[in-house]
């Protein structure tokens, strides 16, 4: 079946929904979700949004120097400087939306700090903030009678000229999407042509086997750009957080927000020591990457599987009371994190690379634009400063809206694209294969290419992750169309563009730290 939209918006999360919420007025939307709206990473995002509120003490220019000095000084300065300057615009927009933030008996906002900050700015609701901007924007979405919502539909190839029988390379120019083929709950391939199309598909987390990402963060769009000859950038720069809570057996991990590390908390190692002095002045509140490392270090020295977080030393009441939700569920397992520590490891967190795409959300595909996790605006550089991506997916989302209704009235359908070849069929010891090779994935990824590299590990990965791209694609060709092919096809795609990118990348920096290029002194 063939559907026609003006705005084809792929993902559910804060950048798919503020965007499509922004453009609804001016054409019909069609939001793809392939699970249902409230299964984003947005969600599980507990920390908070940053953005300079309290001018008395804060200013635009402290909060561009930190995101800086986060991102190694790789971020580009005019991402940068867009994102600061219009975060507190586009925190009104939120409120509007009926976000509800934190405020104190004053009624000013009730600021967190967090790590690398140099003031207090991080807007939050409690500690799961995330959930709360979901929650608000999932209303306004289903409300909304120019946006028409298709859950449990997933993406499998954005449509361009290879699709018409045309030869694309990555030297082609005017490469142009004109939409997409999606495969629906029934199992068959919908053709949804757009005149704009919007990537908003999250992030990479479940190419390994530990992280705090919801198992949907596959990588999809950045794996469909990458095949249609789009520019992707630095993919080498996976963010570790730090303080995962350790529970073997849970997947995703559970996060206990960085703001937790700003509130006070403590790092220990299992003898009950305080460490991060030995590694960085900053004690604590250290940038993630060098804490995530602090930590990996702990734990190989000791040959210990985690450390341990203690804020037991705080007023219990007003721990309650900030952490609400890190309480219950730790109480869940049996501890009281006012009077026990709370056992932590690294997990995969955050993509800082991506789709490239330039000021107004565009990538080097033409009327295609990437928003949020899955795109790289130049923001984050090497390493995502804490509590900076939710504000970047609703200004870069804002910025692709005005962009993409200017575009829109100078462009038309594309009418001879054809149905997707679904001729395959179903093998019986398909999903056996498909679940045993994304164990290997998972596995690769997290022993070679992981929070420290060697040439030697990601040559490994290479050979490993060259087997399985052959093996996958001769299942995919010869089948009908499935979500778990097509996951398992992103993943080592997207762990492929990881490893290769690292490889490329001739020096310690940021996120991406190699024994054979230590940092300079």
């Amino acid at each position: 079946m063939t559907k026609k939209y003006d705005f084809l918006v792929i993902g559910s999360g804060i950048a798919g929904m503020s965007f499509a919420l922004k453009v609804a007025r001016h054409g019909r939307v069609a939001l793809i979700c392939k699970t249902t709206l409230d299964e984003a990473n947005t969600a599980l995002a507990q920390g908070g949004v940053a953005s300079v509120t309290n001018l008395e003490v804060d200013d635009f220019d402290k909060h561009i120097q930190d995101t800086m000095v986060a991102g190694d000084f790789l971020s580009d300065p005019e991402a940068v400087r867009k994102v600061v300057t219009e975060a507190p615009g586009q925190i009104r927009q939120l409120i509007e939306w009926g976000v509800n933030f934190d405020k104190k008996e004053d009624g000013t906002f009730d600021l967190h700090r967090e790590g690398g900050h140099s003031e207090f700015r991080i807007l939050h609701h409690a500690d799961n903030t995330g959930f709360e901007i979901q929650e608000s924007l999932i209303k306004d979405v289903r409300s909304n009678p120019d946006i028409d919502i298709y859950e449990n539909h997933f993406a499998i190839e954005i449509i361009t000229q290879h699709h018409l029988g045309k030869v694309v390379t990555r030297r082609t120019p005017d490469i142009t999407c004109y939409g997409a083929y999606v495969l629906n709950p029934e199992g068959g391939v919908d053709t949804f042509l757009s005149k704009v199309t919007l990537m908003a598909t999250g992030g990479v987390g479940a190419v390994y086997l530990t992280t705090t990402n919801p198992l949907v963060a596959t990588g999809d769009g950045i794996a469909m750009v990458y095949r249609a000859k789009g520019t992707v950038k630095d993919m080498e720069f996976i963010q570790f957080h730090p303080t995962a809570l350790f529970h073997p057996g849970d997947r995703p991990s559970f996060l206990i927000t960085e703001a937790m590390r700003g509130y006070g908390a403590i790092l220990r190692n299992l003898n009950g020591e305080r460490f991060m002095q030995k590694y960085d002045e900053r004690m604590e509140l250290a940038p993630r990457d060098v804490v995530a490392r602090a930590i990996d270090s702990e734990m190989k020295l000791h040959g210990d599987d985690h450390v341990f977080l203690d804020v037991t030393h705080k007023d219990p009441e007003e721990t309650r009371r900030h952490f609400p939700n890190i309480y219950q569920k730790c109480l869940s397992l049996g501890i009281d994190i006012t009077k026990d520590y709370i056992p932590v490891a690294p997990a995969a967190h955050y993509l800082c690379g991506g789709i490239k795409v330039d000021g107004n959300g565009e990538s080097s595909i033409k009327r295609l634009y990437a928003v949020g996790e899955c795109s790289c605006t130049g923001l984050h550089g090497g390493n995502r400063l804490a509590s900076n991506s939710l504000i970047e997916a609703v200004v870069y989302a804002d910025a692709a809206a005005k962009h993409a209704i200017d575009e829109i009235k100078h462009l038309s359908y594309r009418t001879d694209v054809p149905d997707w070849n679904d001729e395959g069929t179903r093998h019986p010891e398909e999903m056996v294969l498909i679940t045993q090779s994304l164990r290997e994935v998972n596995q690769i990824m997290g022993t070679y290419v992981g929070i420290v590299r060697s040439d030697l590990r990601l040559d490994r990965a290479w050979n490993r992750l060259d087997i399985l791209y052959e093996e996958t694609e001769r299942l995919f060709k010869c089948s009908k169309a499935s979500r778990e092919i097509c996951e398992l096809r992103n993943i080592i795609n997207v762990g492929y563009l990881i490893m290769r990118q690292a490889k490329e990348r001739k020096e310690s920096r940021g996120l991406h730290y190699t024994i054979d290029y230590p940092p300079k002194q």
